[in-house]
């Protein structure tokens, strides 16, 4: 399986990881999903009252620097820690 498709695997496991997951790992992956997918940040920050739409975007631009590759790969590698935690608790 090449990484795009392990990615997209991961990506719908994602889905169902359980509600206890933290805010900070979810945003962790969201940043990761969308340098992956979508590449750097491409909107403006969001404003200061859109509390949850700016940690989104803060999340985003924290891993700016990762390639495609690197964030799909590390994308992959915090969903499976998280499934194991989570089947661990």
């Amino acid at each position: 399986m090449g990484l795009k498709e392990e990615f997209e695997e991961q990506a719908e496991k994602a889905k169902t990881l359980p509600e206890t997951t933290s805010n900070e790992n979810k945003l962790i992956l969201y940043g990761l999903y969308k340098q992956a997918t979508v590449g750097v940040v491409n909107t403006p920050r969001p404003g200061l009252f859109n509390l949850k739409d700016k940690a989104k975007w803060d999340a985003w631009k924290a891993v700016e620097g990762k390639s495609t590759e690197e964030a799909m790969s590390d994308y992959i590698t915090k969903v499976k820690q998280l499934q194991e935690e989570a089947s661990a608790a």
